[in-house]
């Protein structure tokens, strides 16, 4: 039988009217030194009789017939982690069982969860794992809130309490520890709303994504976000990720590109553990899949990730997505999961205008902490337009030749520097108008047609080829592009992409007519 005296020490004794011989138990479990085989079969023995539990001190102690799989993991935590990091995060906690090799403890709050989880987790599975061997994995969650764990009740404040320069210190090391979430989560601490640059171009975007954020699953799930290739899609997604973990840090946020997902489904199916992926994901609170375009063809992948939107949307957690089109652009990809794309908030990343882009060089002079003529900057902002990830680049090209150069630069010198960039850029300055007249001569009718009301085949089939043309070649909106073509709506814009899609599968001439055009643009 177990007796605890004041000292808070545990012993063993057959019988409380006989003396016995005192056997301390060590933090690691083991009573008197012997090994933990000899231990665990000492307390099927108590066990197994009709065995009293007393203290001297008149607190009760939990019997082991209750707790003792849990004990026997304090145990090996207090060994691993130490006396005082087990009394400060592990000594409240309690266990739930164990179900499919994942074990759950439970711990009093979001603190304490979040705290083991980011620097307890691989202890803790190797300390449940010597317990309990079918344990494989062990997941922290909140419940149970402030009790102790069994055989450690406490009689007040903590044996361990800590000093108020501590106290500081801690509060300090949770937004260290936050920091290492938001890295585990696969985010980018330098992708938040404050670093964000808002512009006409992105303000709607911005402020969808500061929507879900704050309210995350109501509303606008699915957020789908589309665009071009460096106008911040991105940065938004991660923004929305490291917010909802500072704001319930006790969120599983998980953010991965698509090709990943892709690759990671594959290596479980050739594994044979499929279950494990399922669960990793449809298991998160809030999912962030970034260029969902790279599905198109691949319908094994669609498949599980259909089952996935639905599972985690019928539990109303987050989803958002990334895309540089929009769904219905999207070749070879399943209509079952075009309509779910769209059936929440889809919102449109444009590139952005001058004002913008000069406001994005200027923020970055100051993060970066770099000097820079505002010539300079407004000469960079001209040149280079469609693409701000490329703006960036050319920013820190500047900066960093005149650092290693020593001496003032002009755009002159910038011009020469950045030539390859501005090339690529001229190239593809295609406007809308530019794409209506050559269209127009090619297939002889009149530029007035382009934007007219006139519906003939001979008219209507070059129109829908210059819509086609403006979208794939113009970083130009669906509305902007109907706008062009006398103000029609987007689902006209889209309709005629779709049309002249068609059309390039079944027609070789019209295949190769809008080659030709484009062939001439690009000169």
């Amino acid at each position: 039988m177990m007796v605890r005296v004041s000292e808070k020490k545990f012993f063993l004794c057959d019988n409380l009217d006989t003396k016995f011989v005192p056997q301390r138990i060590t933090p690691l479990g083991r009573v008197g030194g012997l090994p933990d085989e000899t231990f665990l079969n000492q307390t099927e023995k108590m066990e197994s009789v009709d065995v009293a539990i007393h203290e001297v001190d008149d607190e009760v102690v939990t019997s082991p017939a209750e707790s003792g799989g849990w004990i026997g993991v304090c145990g090996e935590l207090r060994g691993i982690v130490g006396e005082d990091a087990y009394q400060r995060w592990f000594r409240a906690a309690g266990w739930s069982g164990a179900e499919d090799g994942v074990g759950t403890i439970t711990v009093p709050g979001e603190m304490h969860q979040v705290w083991i989880e980011t620097n307890y987790l691989p202890e803790l599975a190797m300390a449940a794992n010597r317990v309990f061997p079918e344990v494989r994995e062990v997941r922290v969650a909140v419940g149970g809130g402030g009790k102790d764990a069994p055989g450690m009740k406490s009689n007040g404040p903590s044996r361990h309490p800590v000093p108020h320069a501590q106290s500081t210190r801690a509060a300090t090391l949770e937004g260290e520890a936050l920091d290492r979430r938001i890295k585990s989560s696969g985010l980018n601490p330098a992708y938040t709303f404050e670093s964000f640059v808002v512009g006409a171009n992105s303000q709607f975007a911005h402020a969808a994504c500061e929507a879900v954020a704050k309210k995350s699953g109501i509303g606008y799930n699915p957020l789908f976000i589309h665009g071009g290739p460096g106008l911040g899609k991105t940065h938004l997604m991660h923004s929305i990720g490291q917010e909802i973990l500072r704001r319930r840090p006790g969120s599983r946020v998980i953010y991965l590109t698509c090709e990943k997902f892709i690759n990671e489904y594959i290596d479980s199916v050739r594994r044979g553990d499929i279950e494990k992926f399922r669960r990793r994901y449809r298991s998160s609170d809030v999912l962030l899949i970034d260029d969902v375009q790279f599905l198109a063809g691949k319908e094994r992948s669609q498949e599980e990730f259909f089952h996935t939107f639905n599972t985690l949307l019928d539990g109303r957690n987050q989803v958002v997505l990334t895309c540089d089109r929009p769904a219905c652009e999207i070749k070879s990809l399943e209509p079952r999961l075009v309509s779910r794309f769209e059936c929440g908030l889809t919102v449109e990343m444009q590139v952005p205008q001058m004002e913008t882009r000069l406001a994005i060089l200027r923020k970055k002079s100051i993060d970066w902490k770099v000097r820079v003529d505002e010539s300079i900057l407004n000469f960079l902002a001209e040149k280079i337009r469609t693409n701000v990830r490329r703006l960036e680049g050319a920013l820190m090209r500047v900066a960093t030749f005149a650092s290693l150069a020593g001496e003032s630069v002009t755009v002159d010198k910038v011009e020469h520097l950045l030539r390859d960039l501005i090339r690529e850029e001229a190239s593809r300055q295609v406007t809308i108008d530019a794409i209506q007249k050559v269209v127009a001569e090619h297939f002889d009718v009149r530029l007035a047609d382009m934007t007219s009301r006139r519906r003939p085949a001979s008219i209507a089939g070059p129109r829908q080829i210059a819509m086609y043309l403006s979208r794939s070649m113009t970083k130009g909106s669906l509305m902007e592009i109907g706008e062009a073509f006398g103000g029609r709506d987007h689902g006209t814009v889209i309709h005629a992409c779709k049309k002249v899609s068609e059309r390039i599968e079944m027609e070789p001439s019209i295949k190769e007519s809008i080659a030709r055009i484009e062939s001439q643009l690009r000169r």
